[in-house]
């Protein structure tokens, strides 16, 4: 079962509470204090796994907790920290607060963390609170409560190219024929109920990620068919690619459709670049061209058959050159920002406000000791 977006309840551990105890030992009268620190509690972490692509290990499980720290111990001992609750999540996992809707991080990298709960800290022992004048303190702390909220896990797929298009316009097919994908093909509508993903490997070790989501149909804003459910698994992508069947009565109404329900989704989304694919030429009489298809935003237009595997090739090399330069353009401007902080710190530097030697900009004292003897009162030594 593909689960795409869930709601859980995370609570960190809580703090172990500071222990009352005092120094008992032969010969040594009026120990003193020895009550130690109760230990942290555990926090509750979401962790990437590459090897999911579903949220299914969460739905039928509403509540997480973290292990509580121990509680301090006489001579001194502090108690155990509690262990971490460890979550797995697919690449792609958006975490938002279930309340006010905040977003609150995102999980794209393998091995990437992010805090969903933080443990209580550990409560102090009356060996903290012993003074000059108070050398047997009976006083101590509990620990304090772990953080607890509700967070609405929500996935979206990663992928290069995303296949969009109505019920039966040969997605499925078509990802099937140029990967390793296997997802269900039949001759009815709605045969894709799930997205389904495939990585295209094409020659010179080149490779990228398509993304199949089930059909959109006219009116799916408003909730018809499967609605735009499925279409957040696409945001990611570097390019779209707009599937029309060409034995479709009005292919140009069809593309039409599909530009306007993407705009009602979502404008950044339907900015994106595009193409356009013709798809189920195999249905034509040998001597009938494609019908013609006026799409001026698109940076291409293809006629292919995936059952005959006619034009393929061209396809999918166009479409990794899309995905080529939409990746250099996004390695391009990660060396930017980098090169506009490394200025910003050369001009900060400039300024007298060395990074890293002095505090705050508003007056911080230095952090370390001046070259001159300024420190010591000027007076020789």
């Amino acid at each position: 079962m593909f689960v795409d977006e869930v709601t859980i309840r995370v609570i960190g551990g809580t703090g172990g509470s500071g222990s009352d105890a005092f120094r008992r030992e032969s010969f040594v009268p009026r120990g003193g204090p020895a009550g130690g620190d109760g230990g942290d509690g555990g926090s509750v972490i979401l962790e990437v796994d590459p090897q999911l692509s579903t949220l299914t290990d969460y739905r039928y499980r509403a509540e997480y907790r973290a292990e509580r720290g121990t509680h301090g111990q006489g001579k001194n001992r502090t108690g155990r920290q509690g262990e971490d609750l460890v979550l797995k999540v697919p690449p792609g996992t958006e975490v938002h607060d279930a309340e006010s809707g905040e977003l609150l991080g995102e999980l794209l990298e393998p091995e990437e963390r992010f805090v969903a709960a933080r443990g209580g800290r550990g409560g102090r022992g009356n060996v903290r609170f012993k003074t000059s004048t108070q050398q047997a303190p009976r006083r101590w702390e509990p620990g304090e409560e772990g953080e607890e909220r509700a967070i609405r896990l929500t996935l979206k797929l990663m992928a290069d190219v995303g296949l969009v298009g109505e019920p039966n316009a040969g997605k499925s097919t078509l990802i099937s024929a140029v990967s390793g994908a296997r997802p269900k093909v039949a001759d009815y509508p709605f045969t894709t109920l799930a997205p389904n993903l495939g990585v295209v490997e094409l020659s010179g070790f080149r490779s990228f990620v398509i993304a199949d989501i089930p059909g959109i149909i006219e009116g799916a804003h408003e909730g018809k068919g499967l609605g735009h459910q499925f279409l957040r698994h696409i945001e990611r992508t570097r390019t779209l690619a707009l599937l029309v069947p060409v034995d479709d009565p009005d292919p140009g109404a069809a593309y039409g459709k599909l530009r306007q329900e993407l705009e009602a989704y979502s404008p950044e989304l339907a900015r994106r670049p595009h193409c356009l694919v013709l798809t189920k030429t195999d249905l034509l009489p040998p001597d009938e061209a494609p019908p013609e298809v006026e799409a001026p935003d698109a940076w291409g237009t293809f006629a292919i058959s995936s059952v005959a595997r006619h034009g393929l090739e061209t396809l999918l090399e166009g479409l990794w050159g899309t995905v080529d330069t939409v990746r250099e353009g996004e390695g391009s401007l990660l060396v930017r920002e980098r090169e506009a902080e490394v200025r910003a710190r050369e001009g900060a530097e400039e300024d007298g406000d060395p990074v890293g030697e002095e505090g705050p900009a508003s007056g911080g004292e230095p952090r370390g000791l001046p070259d001159d003897d300024d420190w010591w009162g000027g007076e020789p030594l």
